[in-house]
């Protein structure tokens, strides 16, 4: 079997409730089982949180060593925030707390809160993330209760943050941000600024730098693109 054939930078369509890592196992077995061989590198260029659905990139085999090529490059996402509840997640892993009335919230107030978050800012990662912390992820201490963590800030660049439509509570928006951006954390901080609070409620990542979602294969599928 020659390198080239199991090298590729396949694009996926992640469904909700995968792990990016249940992603690259899923690939990984598939490679093994249709080449009938022990060992193949895979990886990805950039996680997906498991309630999030849409692009990821993964590498195969040579292209494994090119990874860095694709986890510095700009992000598109489409997603849909609720108003008047946060979550320790930022996301709908864990329940609503601090409930709060956004009934009198306006598509102007929404829209100028939109805007204050263009461009260079500071942004702080969610407990619930990957970031290792003593070797250990975040997200790990978080589910044992260690929510009061000090969690340092890091830049980030939003490009682009756009209202696409607002059914109270619900606001679908769409963003092009930098490597290194939490979507979970920039809603969170818009409902901050909105006095009500906010949280994820869906997630889609629709390009990263010149990939595009369109062109990406259903992982139930993936046999018969390999």
């Amino acid at each position: 079997m020659q390198d080239n054939q199991l090298s590729k930078v396949l694009l996926i369509n992640k469904p909700i409730e995968w792990t990016s890592f249940d992603v690259v196992k899923k690939i990984r077995s598939s490679i093994k089982k249709k080449y009938n061989i022990n060992k193949i590198k895979v990886g990805h260029a950039g996680t997906l949180d498991p309630l999030a659905t849409g692009l990821l990139l993964v590498c195969t085999g040579n292209k494994t060593k090119i990874i860095h090529n694709f986890t510095n490059l700009d992000k598109t996402y489409t997603g849909t925030l609720k108003l008047g509840a946060v979550t320790d997640s930022f996301d709908g892993e864990t329940r609503e707390k601090n409930i709060k009335p956004y009934d009198l919230i306006t598509r102007d107030q929404i829209s100028t809160s939109f805007s204050s978050f263009i461009g260079e800012i500071a942004q702080t990662p969610p407990i619930f993330s990957a970031i290792k912390m003593q070797g250990e992820p975040l997200y790990k201490k978080a589910r044992r209760g260690e929510l009061s963590i000090d969690i340092k800030q890091r830049k980030i660049i939003i490009y682009n943050l756009q209202v696409l439509s607002i059914d109270l509570p619900f606001v679908k928006f769409r963003v092009t941000c930098s490597k290194g951006t939490y979507i979970r954390t920039l809603v969170n901080d818009i409902g901050h600024k909105l006095g009500c609070g906010a949280y994820l409620y869906a997630l889609s990542r629709d390009s990263i730098g010149k990939y595009k979602l369109d062109h990406a294969i259903n992982i139930v599928d993936i046999e018969d693109f390999l």
